[in-house]
């Protein structure tokens, strides 16, 4: 019923760059090269504290899909086909990044002369372009899209909360990147900046914490509040798709860069639907195959992978989106896929359209901030105690739980939005939705896994976990994020409808 991955063939420039800015790790696969340390580890005698802080670690860019709100439906395509362009040209210029420490070392203005620069140049012209087929299409190209050309250096630290919160899903205009060349400096002194002991761009023992040490809080991310409660529409609907038994992957993402091969730079694992790729049109999803035990819900729900970084060759190790670009490692299947609607505590909910798309989380939430993060990572035991920047350390009769509640307020009128946000939006702290917005049910996806607990020890984390994501991500937890295409048949969505709102528990 289910396919594998179509094998990516990687052009010859890409090779090369890959192949300069990765390390062999044990057994396979490509790794990236890591070039930050625990703000408190010592080495040699000197003390990285200030080389932390100070050190680019990565590439941070204004993320240009999520400020453009008004783009002609025929103009979509192509504008998609650039935005994926944008995040090849990051890719591309953070493997530069990885490949040149030793030059940066010798000269503090290398970064911003060899990459940062020519990297603007690629997307300017990337930006006019997209102008261009937002004019083509009838639209009025929004002003000033070059001041998002700029890119700056970025530290390992955790991101700032830039104005993040729930509205309605989108992202708030940022002002202008500016360009700061203190940003863009190696502190050099001759320090090792290490590689907390595997060799990859992240995680490192910062991004752990022991999940025995979290004092009870209740969160279930910075945005995904649960909408459900013991008033409204109190009832449920679960559906079981399993949990990946097709060993269904692909780095595409048909959302976010429909038509565009390799566009999430990262692996997902799919269950439900089982056309899905970059080049699924909804014909093809409304007659494909379903994971799903009832029939009728041939949606497509998708999660990046969780990963083991033991050295294990996986089926991705040389392809983009897998070890390529820094994604290596034991894919661990999820030992639960727990898949759930539930209510709206303010009264009833409305059916969702067919082909519905919705996001929630933020892949690059690591550089954006987190207007649109919402990650929640606990343990089995534990889920009192959720984590949004961290990913836990679990005792060992416990296992690792990573939980989504995604936006359940809908516009009433659109299945998809130019940046695949403003249709929806999370409820508000009452549980009402925003002005112009009716409640839908509430997808709630919860994901159990046996994981190895990593160890730390002197500042190094042995033996990691982590969710794929882009390069420059580093995989950071924060990243986690979590999709969804509604193909639920019309029967099958009145009786999601229909339980919800009399209170009953179906399956």
């Amino acid at each position: 019923m289910g396919r594998n991955t179509r094998k990516r063939r990687m052009p010859l420039a890409t090779k090369v760059m890959a192949g300069t800015a990765a390390l062999a790790l044990g057994g396979g696969g490509l790794v990236w090269a890591n070039f930050y340390a625990s703000a408190h580890e010592k080495n040699s005698g000197h003390n990285r504290t200030r080389a932390a802080a100070a050190q680019v670690a990565t590439i941070k860019c204004p993320d240009v899909g999520q400020k453009l709100r008004n783009v002609p439906r025929g103009a979509r395509a192509g504008v998609d086909k650039e935005l994926a362009r944008l995040d090849q040209q990051i890719t591309e210029a953070y493997a530069r990044l990885a490949a040149t420490r030793q030059a940066q070392e010798g000269d503090p203005g290398y970064v911003q002369n060899a990459i940062l620069g020519p990297l603007k140049s690629k997307r300017t012209a990337a930006l006019d372009r997209i102008g261009t087929n937002i004019r083509r299409g009838g639209g009025n190209a929004p002003g000033g899209l070059g001041r998002f050309a700029g890119c700056k250096g970025m530290n390992a630290d955790q991101p700032d909360d830039n104005g993040g919160g729930q509205g309605g899903g989108g992202q708030t205009e940022d002002p202008e990147e500016s360009q700061d060349p203190a940003e863009t400096q190696d502190p050099g002194e001759g320090q090792d900046p290490g590689d907390n002991g595997n060799g990859a761009a992240g995680p490192v023992a910062d991004d752990f914490v022991d999940i025995t040490t979290v004092e009870p809080n209740g969160i279930q991310g910075p945005n995904g509040l649960a909408a459900n409660g013991d008033t409204g529409s109190t009832g449920t609907f679960t559906t079981a798709c399993g949990v990946n038994e097709n060993d269904l992957h692909n780095s595409d993402n048909l959302i976010v860069a429909p038509g565009v091969d390799n566009g999430a730079h990262h692996t997902h694992d799919y269950v439900g639907n089982q056309d899905n790729d970059a080049f699924s049109s909804d014909d093809d999803l409304a007659a494909a195959d379903t994971s799903c035990q009832n029939q009728g819900d041939k949606s497509t729900y998708y999660w990046p992978v969780l990963r083991l970084q033991d050295g294990t060759a996986e089926f991705d190790a040389g392809d983009l989106g897998g070890g390529a670009e820094g994604n290596v490692g034991t894919i661990l299947k999820a030992q639960q896929a727990e898949i759930k609607f539930v209510g709206n505590k303010q009264g009833d909910v409305v059916a969702m359209p067919k082909f519905l798309r919705v996001i929630t989380g933020d892949a690059k939430a690591f550089t954006n901030g987190l207007a649109n993060a919402n990650t929640a990572w606990s343990c089995t035991g534990f889920e009192d105690r959720q984590l949004t920047d961290k990913y836990p350390l679990c005792p060992d009769d416990s296992q690792v739980v990573r939980t989504a509640n995604f936006q359940s307020c809908w516009d009433g009128q659109n299945i998809d939005s130019a940046n695949h946000r403003d249709h929806v939006a999370f409820v508000q702290a009452d549980g009402s939705c925003p002005s112009g917005f009716q409640a839908i049910p509430q997808l709630q996806v919860r994901l159990v896994y046996d994981v190895p607990t990593p160890t730390v020890e002197n500042g190094q984390v042995q033996n990691p976990y982590a969710v794929d994501g882009f390069p420059e991500q580093l995989h950071k937890p924060i990243t986690d994020h979590n999709d969804f295409i509604n193909v639920m048949d019309e029967d099958l969505m009145n009786e999601v409808v229909r339980c919800v709102n009399s209170g009953e528990d179906c399956e």
